[in-house]
């Protein structure tokens, strides 16, 4: 599985360089029109997350050096941008790092929370559940 097309930290390089939301919002839809596409097969309700209103699908895949990458899509195009920036976030760790990786202050770090309503937010933590629970199934399904 070939990395994501852009990093988090080309994302907070981005996001400071943008000073307006309007711009800002524009770059969160670009970067979910540049996710590759998600297979069929993780189309299932093993991958979708539940609590978002959109429908939301994030996969986490271990590579043979015990490092991360992701999959997702979301039927909006802002949220599939919020799931691009999350995927990016964790893309290329270890599992003990996703672990101990703090996603809420990466996301205060862009602003981006003050910018989500509420249920977004709601969403969002979810979004970071299931990818931390997929990452710790995946592991002890490896230790097994």
């Amino acid at each position: 599985m070939k990395p994501l097309p852009f990093s988090f930290e080309r994302i907070k390089e981005t996001f400071d360089f943008l000073q307006d939301w309007d711009a800002r919002y524009h770059f969160i839809t670009e970067l979910g029109m540049k996710l590759p596409p998600l297979p069929t097969t993780d189309r299932s309700d093993r991958y979708r997350v539940p609590e978002c209103m959109s429908i939301v699908y994030i996969r986490a895949l271990r590579g043979p050096d015990g490092h991360y990458t992701f999959r997702g899509d979301c039927d909006t195009s802002t949220i599939k941008g919020v799931v691009a920036i999350l995927l990016a976030m964790f893309d290329g760790r270890s599992a003990a790092e996703i672990e101990a990786f703090d996603a809420d202050a990466a996301f205060e770090q862009l602003g981006l929370f003050e910018h989500l309503s509420p249920t977004r937010h709601v969403g969002v933590y979810a979004m970071v559940q299931r990818v931390k629970r997929q990452v710790q199934a995946v592991e002890s399904e490896t230790e097994a």
